[in-house]
């Protein structure tokens, strides 16, 4: 196996799904996704956790184990600074969602 590096989600969610396990490879922590995908592309894993899009990118097959959610977070007081709004309104924009949903995401309604 590949692992992710703790602290990151994907190892969280390892960690649960191998609840206490330790397979070989469990102490090699990339620190992406992408590392994750070369090490196994490059044939140095068997096997480890990334997102579909990367898992494309490399060429591999990708079996979905669990969705996973991103929430943005803003300071209520920094709320309305244009870098803030400029982004949000990114985030509402359809062609920036068609192409979220072209990297094999599903943005929120919300």
């Amino acid at each position: 196996m590949v692992n992710r590096n703790a602290g990151a989600g994907t190892r969280v969610l390892i960690d649960e799904l191998l609840k206490g396990a330790r397979p070989p490879g469990y102490a090699n922590q990339p620190k992406s996704h992408n590392a994750v995908a070369a090490a196994i592309a490059q044939g140095r894993a068997d096997w480890g956790l990334a997102i579909e899009p990367v898992a494309k990118l490399y060429g591999l097959e990708f079996l979905p184990v669990a969705p996973e959610h991103y929430d943005f977070l803003v300071v209520e007081s920094r709320s309305e600074r244009p870098a803030v709004q400029a982004f949000l309104a990114a985030l509402r924009d359809e062609k920036t969602r068609e192409r979220i949903r072209a990297l094999g995401m599903m943005p929120s309604d919300g």
